[in-house]
């Protein structure tokens, strides 16, 4: 008999940097938004551009900036950005900001806050900073704060009925529980700190609060530099990001100020040659997902390999082989409980098969988890076990994904045409992003779906076994060997 074998691709997907996140809850909706949505509006552009030439004069004072830094900050389709001042070559140094600006662990543990915040994690000590700092009248940091938003378009931020249209997504899962993560966190540091420490803080501190400083550290800090992971350094993190830019290395810094000098600087470069008057961009990630755009940063890309939907696969505990095939994963380097990323237009994870045909292995098959197999076992599975073995995981992953895409709540075609219409920026990231994964799914059901057509047409173990014994003849038949 085969091993009973289920498999669910519940939208839940595990949120990268986990020091920011746990596991996912879930909500119920009211109904879904129509195209016009409740976002709050920016700021006039008069106040805007007020906010800007006072930080740039702040900037100037500290002698960070002068009239002839190649960009300065200004105002830009994406909010504010970076403006180049004048022409500006490919790898040209555009800013340097000392570490006197910077604001990470180590500032927050040098001011008023530090001894309360020894205990924390980094990135809450800064969050607190920073939430200190914005209701404090007379801050230092006042003319960084004021160019600060007061939100982004990052899920996180998203009314109950604008994250309605993610109804069925991953993303959603993924949104709810960093939301769920963040008031667990509030509420610790709300007994720990705030409430025993409350005149440290100008006014009461609120969730929201605290929710829009995580989302500033998400979507402005710098990580990958040499000795900092967490950082906000003011002004560069004006820079703003683009999809044609495929230059991620090198792109900044953090190096000496001088020969004589035990100073550091934050170098930043312009990965492409520009013109006086256009804007400086980056590229943030290569590697992120749209979801993962979404989340941190507040928008996607139309590039098809931004779409990713992630198949959670896991050994069930009730499974007669569980400590078999456990050691079998977790020699191969996966375990009980294994992610695989499906990116569009992409081949499957070269480990994705095994591992399926690992799960769904039993019955006839079963003789595979002997331990004399053990050395040799993955490269069997590398390849189709049985019939009955490739039939049920082609069965079992077909019912899953069109099980995925019956949690929607629109299709691909009714996605796309919305595509068409003049949407928020909200409802667009919303759009893409369910139209992303539907096509994911069809795709998964679509290469599991061919290869059950092909069945019949398979090489199993058997049959490898027999041709290595020389038994099976040029035209696929069984030889029997008779006795003299």
């Amino acid at each position: 008999m085969a091993t009973h074998f289920t498999l669910s691709l519940s939208p839940s997907k595990p949120f990268k940097n986990s020091t920011f996140f746990t596991k996912n809850p879930s909500l119920h909706f009211k109904k879904p938004l129509s195209i016009t949505s409740f976002q709050s509006p920016p700021p006039p552009p008069a106040a805007a551009a007020a906010a800007v030439q006072t930080f740039w004069q702040w900037l100037s004072d500290q002698d960070v900036v002068s009239a002839k830094t190649p960009a300065r900050p200004g105002l830009v389709p994406q909010g504010l950005g970076l403006v180049a001042q004048r022409d500006i070559s490919r790898n040209e140094v555009v800013l340097e900001i000392p570490k006197k600006l910077w604001i990470n662990p180590d500032v927050v543990a040098a001011s008023e806050i530090g001894n309360v915040c020894g205990g924390v994690k980094p990135w809450v000590s800064v969050a607190l900073f920073l939430i200190r700092e914005k209701l404090k009248e007379d801050s230092t940091w006042r003319p960084y704060l004021d160019v600060l938003p007061e939100s982004t378009n990052s899920t996180i931020f998203w009314s109950e009925e604008e994250l309605a249209e993610l109804q069925g997504t991953q993303l959603l899962s993924t949104t709810l529980g960093v939301k769920s993560y963040l008031q667990r966190e509030f509420l610790k540091v709300e007994e720990e700190i705030l409430i025993p420490h409350k005149q440290l803080f100008p006014s009461p501190v609120t969730l929201d609060d605290f929710s829009w400083a995580f989302g500033i550290l998400r979507s402005r800090s710098f990580s990958r530099l040499r000795g900092q992971n967490l950082v906000l350094i003011p002004l560069a993190d004006l820079v703003n990001h683009s999809p044609d830019i495929t230059i991620e290395d090198g792109v900044y810094e953090i190096k000496g100020a001088g020969l004589f000098s035990r100073d550091l600087i934050f170098s930043l470069r312009s990965p492409i040659s520009l013109k006086a008057g256009e804007q400086v961009l980056i590229q943030y990630n290569l590697n992120m997902s749209n979801a993962e755009l979404a989340v941190d940063y507040g928008f996607i890309e139309a590039k098809s390999d931004r779409n990713m939907y992630t198949l959670t696969l896991q050994i069930s505990e009730s499974d007669p082989f569980f400590g078999d095939k456990l050691d079998i994963a977790e020699t191969n380097g996966l375990g009980e409980l294994a992610d695989f990323d499906i990116v569009l237009g992409n081949p499957l994870p070269p480990t994705l098969l095994p591992y399926l045909r690992l799960v769904a292995l039993g019955g006839t098959d079963s003789f595979l988890l002997e331990s004399i197999f053990r050395n040799t076992i993955w490269g069997h599975l590398e390849l189709p076990v049985s019939r009955a073995n490739e039939e049920l995981i082609c069965r079992v992953v077909r019912d899953a994904c069109k099980s995925a895409l019956s949690g929607y709540h629109t299709t691909i075609e009714e996605d796309e045409k919305l595509k068409g219409e003049e949407l928020n920026p909200r409802l667009e990231i919303a759009v893409g992003i369910r139209a992303g994964e539907k096509k994911v799914l069809q795709q998964i059901e679509g290469i599991f779906k061919q290869r059950q057509s092909e069945l019949d047409e398979l090489e199993y173990y058997q049959e490898r076994r027999l041709k290595d014994l020389g038994l099976v003849g040029e035209q696929g038949e069984i030889i029997f060997w008779e006795s003299k």
